[in-house]
């Protein structure tokens, strides 16, 4: 036990991060309302659901069914196989150090990625991008297993995990080019180049059906924008910082002369993890926007292996500076870790919080009242807590969302929208004004011009995302 102390450390640091606070106040965002709906559908319902959107996600939803069957733990429940997942994943990356590098990297590895803010978000969320990150990490130590020892076996198994993780999430695919990219820069035999493109074809190959369906679903990522200032300038920070580990590595081993003419070397395979996907993402998405960064989350252990390695070569500084260095790393780290920590685990840290909305709703409504949605996917925010449990109105709903196989439900036409907003008095309208101009349909362009024409506002709160107005006819506020 104490040789694997390196391995278990880190995923014990990352498990008891993310049990802490895993409720997270008791808030839930938008996306963690959409799969905790999608995991109650009957399973009939479910598969007829993603046949029509969302498919991307099907086989996620799927194990939070089963879950949910086992135990109907609420949010807990939710996110518990993140978290796990997270704590893996952490073991994973303390693995891949210890074989590339010593025992040392390994453990610094781990618990870099342990600290990582992005890891200790999603570690807490009911979605499939920690799940993602655990198969991409082990996919990638059958890789070095592979390129070491090629067998059958080995590489039957990467591509089983690669599949898998294409499955969960195609941008996975976007590891394999990572490693293919190791592949080039390493001095490894052809016929490793040859068996790992073979395993590479057979995932993908196997992932295409999905892929295809998946693209008939594209306006499911209607909503990307990519920030050239945020996204971008934060892609050229993270790998710069990782270009300067990789640097500092190499120069070291060539000069100590510890790097062998054989190897693969931490750096051809951590740096290619880091840069490679995001890199390919944001290129894609001059095209068409597909990037965001939890797309691309697994990309982090590619940071946590680089900086494990840098450490690990400035810990070997001369002892009398050793204790310096300590005292620096641990405020530094102190510094920064606690307050993003704290934030992260608050109902605030998310773009919104569907329990506060529902809150917030069933505040201001009266039984009977009428309820808007602008635009009609932020019917989302009241998935959990539905508009009937509130004795209000559906005032543009033609089917629900289990109803009519859809994530939000579909909408009636704008004529009936009118009819049904002018036989109430008081109509409770949640708004997203980012989305409003991005998704206006005659019928979300019906909504405001009833309410303008007919309808006094009473009041108006803010949550975040969300505005939260209050509408009435004849002065019955």
């Amino acid at each position: 036990m104490a040789r694997r102390l390196d391995l278990v450390i880190p995923s014990v640091l990352t498990l008891c991060s993310g049990l802490w606070g895993i409720q997270r106040q008791g808030s839930l965002w938008m996306d963690e309302a959409v799969t905790y709906d999608m995991a109650h559908r009957p399973l009939p319902v479910l598969w007829a659901t993603l046949g029509h959107t969302d498919a991307v996600h099907g086989l996620y939803y799927l194990l939070v069914h089963g879950v949910f069957v086992l135990w109907e733990g609420g949010v807990v429940a939710l996110r518990l196989p993140s978290v796990i997942a997270m704590a893996c994943t952490a073991a994973g990356v303390a693995a891949i150090g210890r074989r590339l590098a010593g025992p040392r990297c390994g453990l610094v590895a781990g618990a870099v990625f342990a600290l990582l803010p992005p890891v200790q978000r999603y570690a807490q969320e009911g979605r499939s991008y920690a799940l993602v990150t655990a198969l991409v990490v082990a996919a990638t130590w059958v890789f070095l297993q592979a390129c070491a020892r090629p067998r059958s076996a080995t590489w039957a198994a990467y591509a089983a995990l690669t599949l898998l993780s294409i499955l969960l999430h195609e941008f996975a695919v976007l590891a394999l080019v990572a490693h293919g990219v190791t592949l080039l820069v390493a001095p490894v035999p052809r016929m490793v180049a040859r068996a790992w493109i073979a395993a590479s074809c057979c995932s993908v190959a196997l992932a295409t059906p999905l892929v295809l369906l998946s693209m008939r679903q594209s306006q499911q990522v209607a909503w990307i924008e990519v920030s050239v200032t945020g996204d971008a300038t934060g892609f050229v920070l993270l790998a710069v910082v990782g270009l300067a580990c990789a640097t500092l590595v190499t120069w070291f081993n060539t000069h100590k002369h510890l790097m062998r003419s054989a190897s693969l070397g931490l750096p051809s395979l951590a740096l290619p993890l880091l840069v490679v996907p995001p890199a390919m993402l944001l290129l894609v998405s001059a095209v068409k926007p597909l990037y965001v960064d939890r797309y691309v989350l697994y990309a982090q252990t590619g940071l946590a292996l680089l900086t494990g390695a840098a450490v690990d070569v400035l810990w070997r500084v001369p002892r009398r500076r050793r204790g310096v260095f300590l005292v620096a790393v641990a405020v530094a780290v102190l510094a920064v870790e606690v307050p993003v920590a704290t934030h992260l685990r608050s109902s605030a840290s998310r773009v919104d919080d569907v329990t506060a909305i529902s809150r917030a709703v069933a505040q201001v409504a009266s039984p009977g009242d009428g309820v808007l949605f602008l635009p009609g996917s932020r019917r989302v925010w009241l998935l959990q807590r539905t508009p009937e449990s509130l004795g209000l109105i559906d005032l543009s709903l033609a089917a629900s969302p289990r109803t009519s196989r859809t994530l939000y439900g579909t909408e009636a036409s704008p004529a009936v929208i009118r009819h049904r907003m002018l036989r109430v008095s008081r109509v409770v309208v949640l708004r997203d004004p980012v989305r409003e101009g991005a998704e206006s349909t005659a019928g979300e362009r019906t909504k405001p011009r009833v309410l303008e024409q007919w309808f006094a506002t009473c009041s108006s709160r803010e949550l975040r995302t969300a505005r939260i107005e209050v509408h009435a006819r004849d002065g019955k506020c």
